[in-house]
């Protein structure tokens, strides 16, 4: 679990809104540039926790989409995901 809350797309996302936050302890007026800020920080983090999803998916075997940045990796990923389980398994 920690591979996916520790990638760099939610950490990226993370910070982005740290220091969105930081802005509005400043006092500053909610402007439109703020309005865009908040926006764009939303679709970040929308974008990166679909990634993850669509990881975990393929990890599984089950389908995802074509504009899935791992599209064409699921049969990697999925034999990546038992080659794990295996050796977990022997060690335990």
């Amino acid at each position: 679990m920690r591979k996916y809350l520790f990638g760099t797309g939610i950490l990226t996302a993370i910070a982005g809104g740290m220091t969105l936050l930081r802005a509005l302890r400043n006092d500053a007026p909610f402007t439109w540039r703020v309005a865009l800020g908040w926006a764009s920080w939303a679709i970040s983090l929308a974008l990166a926790i679909g990634a993850i999803v669509d990881v975990r998916r393929a990890e599984t075997g089950r389908g995802i989409d074509a504009d899935s940045p791992v599209a064409g990796k699921q049969a990697q990923l999925a034999e990546r995901r038992t080659r794990r389980k295996l050796r977990d398994s022997h060690i335990a």
